[in-house]
């Protein structure tokens, strides 16, 4: 490894500049939707992966592809690339009539008042089984614009509270993406991490709690809404959730979650087998993306390391943060930047892993604790995005149906992120640091 090299850090501004620029232009200028999710990350990857090769002097062509193999090979890659396919096929077998079957059961069994309570509950519930924020807000987002339609709750408070349910599930979900890319890029169990995350989340979801609740007692509302329901295509999230709450390693608890919904699929006459492998491969396929995007970023930050760019970074970090709390607070911005950058909290996590990993080091905090300050942050970042896809997807669900809001609108009523980083900062700053990893 090379000693200190600030300019070994250009493909990360080549990166940023690519991806950042063009979003603006597509989504502020050009007025496209979703402008920031048209530019193809995996292209401005590739873009910044072709600086960093021909920066690297002093080395053949064949060392550089032997740099960028070391990189890729690494155990923490495999293994998330292995996890990110089962958990979308996982997701696919189940499909998405057991998330809806959960929200009609608890919103026919609780008063109408406490529907938006109940909003954030479901929510939360569902991001933590499917393991995506965007796909539970899609989902979700149509209930609670017929609870407010329905009832006379606010529609932004409604759909506020949908966003804010589906980033607590999205970072503390066993079959996250965050999750995955978090744990496996700081090698720590998933049960580790969720045991450290239940402690800065716990306090920010049950403070939210009541003040929706709060809040819902102000308004005069009637009417609630009703709908058929299956309970048993839930039993599959529900098994995937005590697996991983035990500590039952993750490959068997998504094959259990695989082949227990598989079965109930079938035997309900969901689907047809052809049909249950289609949805598998469907599911699979959807983390195409997200895989090419931890390749291209090992294969990246290999190049970055050896030309010295991340000793360069850690040394301005030293200098700004000092101590052991200053270093998490440092992690936690660190990925929250790369978050604005991206606008995708998965890829932001997967930048800052390397850096992070060497950070745990070189202040000497633990590995979950670093796990859980990168997924904690780049979700706190990514819920008050006005062009992250979970914002922009509210809307467009909002839109479809006929009515209007702001991004303003939905980020004012978003109290979970906004408690989520006070829980946080408290969390660094006042839990004990335990050396053991």
């Amino acid at each position: 490894m090379k000693k200190s090299n600030p300019l070994a850090l250009i493909p990360i501004g080549v990166f940023v500049a690519f991806y950042l620029s063009l979003g603006i232009i597509f989504e502020y200028v050009m007025a496209i939707p979703m402008g920031f999710y048209n530019v193809p990350v995996i292209v401005a990857f590739l873009v910044a992966l072709l600086v960093a090769v021909l920066q690297t002097k002093g080395v053949s062509l064949d060392q550089k592809f032997e740099l960028m193999g070391q990189g890729i090979g690494d155990k923490n890659i495999i293994t998330m690339l292995l996890i990110f396919l089962l958990a979308g096929s996982f997701v696919g077998v189940v499909g998405r009539g057991s998330a809806e079957s959960v929200a009609y059961f608890l919103l026919s069994v609780t008063p109408p008042r406490l529907a938006i309570a109940v909003l954030f509950i479901i929510s939360a519930f569902v991001s933590t089984a499917m393991g995506t924020s965007v796909g539970t807000i899609t989902l979700i987002t149509p209930i609670a614009v017929a609870i407010s339609t329905g009832s006379g709750f606010p529609m932004a408070l409604c759909v506020g509270t949908v966003v804010g349910g589906a980033m607590f599930g999205d970072n503390l979900s066993f079959i996250s993406d965050t999750t995955i890319a978090a744990c496996n890029g700081q090698g720590c169990a998933m049960k580790d991490k969720f045991r450290t995350n239940l402690a800065i989340v716990a306090p920010a979801a049950a403070v939210t709690l009541a003040l929706i609740i709060v809040f819902s007692l102000r308004y005069d509302i009637s009417g609630g809404i009703i709908k058929e329901y299956d309970m048993i295509q839930i039993i599959p999230y529900i098994l995937v959730l005590i697996s991983g709450i035990v500590g039952i390693n993750v490959f068997l608890t998504l094959i259990v979650g695989i082949v227990s919904g598989s079965i109930i699929m079938l035997a309900t006459s969901a689907v047809d087998f052809p049909t249950l492998l289609s949805s598998m491969g469907t599911g699979a396929s959807g983390m195409f993306e997200t895989s090419m995007v931890a390749v291209l970023v090992a294969a990246l930050c290999a190049l970055i390391k050896y030309n010295g760019g991340f000793e360069a970074l850690l040394g301005g970090i030293r200098r700004i943060f000092k101590g052991r709390k200053g270093g998490q607070l440092g992690i936690g911005l660190l990925v929250g930047l790369m978050d604005v950058a991206t606008a995708n909290n998965t890829v932001a996590i997967v930048m800052a892993n390397p850096i992070a990993s060497e950070m745990s080091k070189d202040y000497g905090i633990n590995n979950r604790k670093v796990a859980s300050i990168l997924d904690t942050f780049s979700c706190i970042v990514q819920g008050f995005l006005p062009y992250g896809a979970q914002i922009l997807v509210a809307l467009s669900a909002v839109t479809t149906l006929g009515y209007e809001l702001s991004a303003f609108d939905i980020i004012k009523n978003l109290f979970y992120p906004f408690l989520l980083l006070i829980s946080s900062l408290v969390f660094i700053f006042f839990v004990p640091e335990k050396n053991k990893n």
